[in-house]
């Protein structure tokens, strides 16, 4: 398979092995020849069928974060949300995954009003795909800003979330 980083003049990917098997989430165990063409091992986490390092396919990203602001109170809208991960709250901004087929800016309105109860009223912009973990992970984010209106509910949070809309 054609690999992104065969494109390095001194490391190249040799075997690719997927470790676990779940639905949004897998390990794999990834063998490469180092700058001095040493055999080495890296451990990765990929939400894709296959790792983007040996697809090559970044153009599609994992999930978006929606930067909202609230056109009616003149505000930024931000949420604390319990992540299992942390064991507690952390602030951020409303996000999701996007579903496949779905568009960027289909999952920032669908995820906005699931996480906070928010209408999108406008989709101003996008960035292109950012990779915030890229020693562990290949998930990919696009920074959605958006304007929207509304009051705030957490009627459409799902069971596994606890979000308090701030604004």
């Amino acid at each position: 398979s054609s690999s992104y980083l065969t494109r390095s003049l001194y490391l190249k990917i040799t075997d690719v092995r997927k470790v676990t098997t779940y639905r949004h989430l897998n390990m794999y165990e990834i063998d490469y020849l180092d700058r001095f063409q040493e055999q080495k091992e890296w451990q990765i986490a990929s939400r894709q069928q296959e790792p983007r390092c040996v697809s090559g396919k970044f153009e599609n990203p994992d999930a978006v974060v929606i930067v909202p602001y609230h056109t009616e109170e003149k505000r930024l809208v931000i949420i604390e949300e319990f992540r299992i991960p942390l064991g507690g709250y952390q602030f951020g901004f409303p996000a999701g995954l996007v579903d496949p087929g779905e568009t960027i800016g289909a999952a920032a309105k669908r995820e906005l009003f699931e996480e906070t109860g928010l209408e999108m009223t406008s989709y101003l912009k996008e960035s292109p795909p950012v990779y915030s973990s890229s020693g562990m992970s290949d998930e990919s984010i696009v920074m959605a800003y958006v304007e929207c209106t509304g009051i705030t509910s957490r009627d459409n949070n799902e069971g596994s979330e606890d979000i308090t809309t701030l604004l």
